[in-house]
């Protein structure tokens, strides 16, 4: 009895030591097992090997596309296209911390985060940051009327001084009824090049010249002072790991005018003016968003929820961003091999005679599967995965850069081509994979093997994406 109590005693000392070294590799202490939550809105794709390429045949003949078995990682993707609404959330947030910092350096510093000195606090890349828990009451704060270069009018107009600037609808500003100028409505953002950061020629390799390192001098394998390109085609020396972050920025408004552009001699004005704002349309996918700004939202969503984690000391997650074509193209296949389209078989129609996808399915004849042009998002049944959309309604854009050749080279753990194009290349460099098809295209491009593209700096009615995110573990 008296060897059972030491013995006791001896376990609750040692237990309550949590600095007691036993001499056993534990781990790091306090390390709590990580389950990810399941994002809102997204489906889980689990990891698996699938026959990438062409299921039937090479209709058109591009030759683009071999079958192959390739292997992809387990992701999350939306359920749907991103929607109008979806997408809008992501404006107003960059339009309000647009006024915000407005107002705030001209001289409404409330609209700026401070500490418990009462002094201004910088984000880690030094610009100061904005305090989102601050009433938005535009028709106080903005005394001085600035504004009103937010908005479309005459600035030179004594009377149109900006007093009175308030929120009163989607596209509004001003109770004048002006309408926000919407190439004002700019995000910047950072990415990390982590391609660029991973080429041996980049590898960080100190200096030891003279006997000693110089942290301030950094040199690639190849022995020269290494560069790093940045997004508008300039060099620069390579001097820490922070050379690989860019900064870059885009318009974040979609270009509704895409309607009227995309079809000669074809009345589309109704859609240009109402498409994207007006509540009609919240639950339609987004369009008029070329690849570039398509990036952007990813960065942007990634940002606002690590942000929204961060704050409630939870771990943060995997970046969201588009997905890579194979990911794509697996998921579309909802598990079914060797299917032409996402909700198997070879037809069209389902045994009641009707169209399971929004395309063009006769010539001139738009409406015979149920929409002259796009629908709402999840109007179609969903493929095994419960995925909507994965062909018709609009295509998407991938991450990958087109290159005919790619399922060539690309390896078959997921494989993924991507090249950042500067703004002097060439435009065949500027091309960018889009998959399934959409409300304007026949049925050939349904098919979830068949590859298209479209340049990352065009914008098109019929183009949207969706995103994924990976998946933090195995399954």
């Amino acid at each position: 009895m008296k060897r059972v109590l030491i013995l006791v005693l001896l376990v609750a000392v040692l237990g309550s030591c949590s600095n007691y070294n036993t001499g056993e590799l534990t781990g790091v202490p306090g390390r709590k097992a990580y389950i990810e939550p399941d994002p809102y809105g997204m489906l889980f794709i689990p990891t698996g090997s699938f026959t990438m390429g062409p299921s039937d045949q090479d209709v058109a003949w591009t030759q683009n596309a071999m079958a192959r078995t390739v292997s992809v990682d387990a992701f999350w993707m939306d359920e749907t296209e991103i929607t109008n609404n979806e997408y809008r959330q992501y404006v107003f947030w960059v339009r309000d911390s647009i006024i915000r910092k407005y107002l705030a350096v001209n001289g409404q510093e409330d609209f700026l985060y401070k500490d418990q000195n009462d002094q201004v606090v910088n984000d880690r890349f030094g610009q100061p940051r904005i305090n989102w828990e601050t009433p938005m009451d535009v028709i106080n704060k903005d005394k001085e009327g600035n504004l009103k270069t937010m908005v479309y009018g005459d600035p030179s107009n004594p009377d149109d001084n900006g007093m009175g600037i308030y929120y009163s609808g989607v596209d509004q500003l001003s109770p004048r009824g002006r309408e926000l100028d919407v190439t004002k409505l700019i995000y910047n953002y950072y990415w990390v090049d982590l391609h660029q950061a991973a080429k041996s020629a980049n590898r960080m390799q100190l200096d030891y010249s003279g006997g000693t390192a110089d942290p301030t001098v950094r040199y690639g394998k190849d022995g020269n002072t290494a560069k790093v390109i940045r997004p508008d085609g300039t060099q620069e020396d390579i001097t820490s790991r922070g050379s690989f972050v860019h900064k870059d920025w885009v318009l974040v408004y979609p270009d509704t005018l895409c309607w009227i552009a995309d079809f000669t001699y074809s009345y589309n004005e109704p859609m240009a003016t109402m498409y994207f704002w007006h509540p009609s349309y919240d639950n339609y996918p987004v369009v008029g968003v070329n690849w570039k700004q398509a990036n952007a939202f990813c960065i942007w969503r990634t940002n606002y929820l690590n942000d929204a984690l961060a704050k409630q000391g939870l771990p943060l997650v995997q970046n969201y961003r588009l997905p890579i074509e194979a990911e794509w193209e697996f998921a579309a296949r909802g598990n079914l091999d060797h299917s032409m389209y996402p909700w198997g078989g070879v037809y069209l129609r389902n045994k009641l005679g009707c169209f399971v996808a929004n395309f063009k399915p006769l010539r001139g004849n738009y409406i015979d599967d149920g929409a002259l042009a796009t629908e709402r998002v999840a109007s179609f049944a969903a493929n095994e995965y419960g995925l909507y959309d994965m062909a018709g309604n609009v295509a998407e854009w991938t991450i990958n850069a087109y290159d005919p050749s790619a399922y060539v080279f690309s390896a078959t753990l997921n494989p993924n081509y991507k090249y950042n194009a500067q703004p002097n290349d060439p435009p065949v460099m500027k091309r960018k994979v889009i998959r399934g098809g959409s409300w304007k295209d026949v049925a050939r491009y349904l098919q979830v093997s068949v590859r298209d593209y479209e340049y990352q700096d065009t914008a098109k009615s019929y183009i949207g994406f969706r995103c994924v995110r990976s998946y933090l573990g195995t399954n």
